[in-house]
């Protein structure tokens, strides 16, 4: 008979324990999202959370209107680790470890009060309180019954209400820091609301919505990452990946097809290029925002300018959470293995077509025409790298070495002296650091001015060229950057 383990009982410190569970590295916003996903859970229809300015007093309420806690469900909620990850749940469950309501308030506050009330039933309350934690002689997990003195009012919300819970942040160390001013209050609450648009979008999303969250009686508007009602926007049909995962891709609009509300929307919390990539949901609560997962060929991709219309969203249910190892703040995913395949070759094929959006500024070419596009540059691969030429086929430039005649040597000196110095190293700069593509294909230029230069190409075609007026526009329309704008073309008339 195998004797039984020794072993010794090794509870945690109370007071150390919670101290270093404040280093989860939650912001303030990923910790309210956190709670808010508690009210979800909750069935709350409303969610209403107040930010109060008081310098080192100021605190934070988060209220619903969902089903509410007895003492014993209260008492269990506040507990930590009171339900393990590897128990079943119920398949819209949007926890997992049971330490979210502790461990993201406890990243922001040193007091945290629950009280909470069932249908018909009494208000129950309880806190923690880091500071008394911390100036316990023993190790005690003293869960302390009702507010602090002086913060009942706070929880006065409540009270007409016939059920919910109410959660209160005091003592906010970790937000309300020295030097930090009323404008950054409210700076953090523009930037709070942001990070609940997008992370309950689907949510906020409908008409009715199914959650309606508020800060200081300001509805938060939903903000949608794949522009998917803009007419612009490319979306693919629902890919099936396995049990429960389904992704679907979107290529946006070239800026040049939005407004400048809808740009700067569009951008989201970290602009254009940081929200490129996948976009993780479970149970519609978005858990990552713009990612490529560590996904790539040989090394993770990067993220880069010609791929920032590229955003893909992926369904996984919460049964796949350890294999996808999603963490505590919910925040990180990492696919499996079995996954990463296809998921590599939706990311290549959605890049690529954001690619082509991206290089043309969103523009649709002009009417089929007999042959390809003749271009202005071409792209040549050397051994010792890639050169870039004029074409010298091109209307412009083969109608102008056509009529050089003792000129010529000196336009093709000059035509080479433009190849060897264009600023390939300026343009990646100033694309890089501005975000934009160069103007270019007469961007932003007035119709007379296109008209101009279209001119003198469509006269010298007819005049000395011989083509007839159809054919001039035809061979236009085939031409690099008139293909841009063909009913400018088609309006070209013979002198």
């Amino acid at each position: 008979m195998t004797p039984p383990e020794r072993y010794r009982h090794a509870p945690p410190r109370a007071g150390a324990m919670i101290e270093a569970l404040r280093g989860l590295g939650y912001s303030t916003a990923t910790a309210l999202a956190d709670l808010v996903d508690n009210s979800i859970a909750a069935d709350a229809g409303n969610v209403d959370l107040t930010f109060a300015w008081k310098g080192a007093d100021s605190h934070i309420t988060i209220q619903d209107d969902g089903r509410g806690m007895d003492d014993g469900d209260l008492d269990r909620a506040m507990r930590l680790g009171h339900q393990s990850p590897l128990d079943p749940r119920g398949a819209n469950d949007l926890g997992r470890f049971g330490l979210g309501l502790k461990t993201a308030s406890f990243s922001q506050c040193r007091r945290l009060t629950v009280a909470s009330r069932r249908k018909g039933g009494a208000v129950a309350c309880l806190r923690w309180d880091l500071d008394v934690l911390a100036s316990s002689r023993d190790d005690t997990w003293r869960l302390l019954v009702g507010p602090a003195d002086g913060s009942h009012r706070l929880l006065d919300p409540l009270q007409p209400t016939p059920q919910g819970t109410l959660v209160l942040w005091e003592n906010l160390d970790r937000i309300v820091t020295p030097g930090f001013s009323e404008q950054n209050f409210l700076d953090l609450i523009d930037l709070i609301e942001r990070h609940l648009a997008m992370v309950f979008h689907r949510y906020l999303a409908g008409k009715p919505p199914r959650l309606r969250i508020a800060i200081n009686d300001r509805a938060v508007t939903p903000w949608d990452p794949f522009l998917a009602t803009h007419h612009a926007t490319w979306s693919s049909p629902v890919a099936t990946l396995g049990p429960g995962v389904a992704a679907r891709c979107h290529v946006l609009p070239h800026r040049d097809r939005l407004n400048p509300r809808q740009q700067d929307e569009a951008g989201g919390l970290e602009g254009w290029t940081a929200q490129q990539g996948f976009y993780v949901y479970r149970n519609q609560r978005l858990l990552v925002a713009g990612s490529w997962l560590g996904l790539g060929r040989g090394r993770p991709w990067t993220k880069e300018e010609a791929h920032r219309l590229a955003r893909i969203r992926l369904d996984i249910p919460n049964s796949a959470d350890a294999d996808w190892k999603i963490d505590i703040r919910k925040s990180t995913a990492r696919p499996p293995v079995a996954l990463r395949q296809d998921l590599t070759h939706l990311m290549e094929d959605t890049c690529g077509r954001a690619r082509r959006v991206f290089a043309h500024r969103g523009r649709v070419a002009g009417p089929a025409t007999s042959g390809p596009v003749v271009q202005a540059w071409r792209a040549e691969r050397l051994s010792d790298g890639m050169r870039y030429r004029i074409d010298t086929s091109h209307p412009a430039v083969a109608a102008v070495l056509d009529n050089a005649g003792a000129l010529t040597p000196q336009i093709r000196a000059m035509i080479r002296v433009v190849e060897e110095t264009v600023p390939v190293q300026r343009i990646w700069l100033d694309t890089t650091e501005g975000r934009e593509t160069p103007r270019t294909g007469f961007g932003g230029a007035p119709p007379e001015e296109i008209a101009t230069v279209a001119n003198v190409l469509f006269k010298d075609l007819v005049a000395r060229q011989g083509l007839t007026p159809e054919a001039a526009r035809e061979r236009l329309l085939r031409t690099e950057p008139f293909h841009h704008h063909p009913d400018l073309v088609a309006g070209l008339r013979a002198p």
